[in-house]
């Protein structure tokens, strides 16, 4: 290469060493284009996986405020199961005491 360049003369080496470094800018100006393209990629990404935490919070928030609300109601539904065959329990013994009365 250097036999060519020196039967050229200055004027072509001078050329070659332009051309050879527009080229080296224009790689480079690319390669930061690319890691710019990544770098905002990455970012998206990051983004949309906070959102996506944020999202997984609040659906935990929920199904815990509804497992509360769940226990809640069970509970409340068992002491009127109870209220309720209190009260059956109740109704049978007055029927049986009104039964009783009738009979004498």
């Amino acid at each position: 290469m250097r036999a060519i360049l020196a039967r050229a003369g200055p004027k072509s080496r001078s050329m070659t060493g332009e051309t050879t470094l527009r080229e080296a800018i224009a790689r480079l100006s690319k390669a930061i284009e690319a890691l710019e393209s990544s770098v905002s990629g990455r970012l998206e990404q990051e983004q949309d996986y906070s959102e996506a935490e944020a999202e997984v919070q609040r659906l935990n928030a929920d199904r815990s405020r509804l497992a509360q609300e769940l226990d809640t109601s069970e509970a409340r539904a068992e002491r009127l199961e109870e209220a309720n065959k209190e009260v059956s329990r109740r109704l049978v013994t007055a029927m049986e005491t009104i039964r009783a009365v009738l009979d004498r």
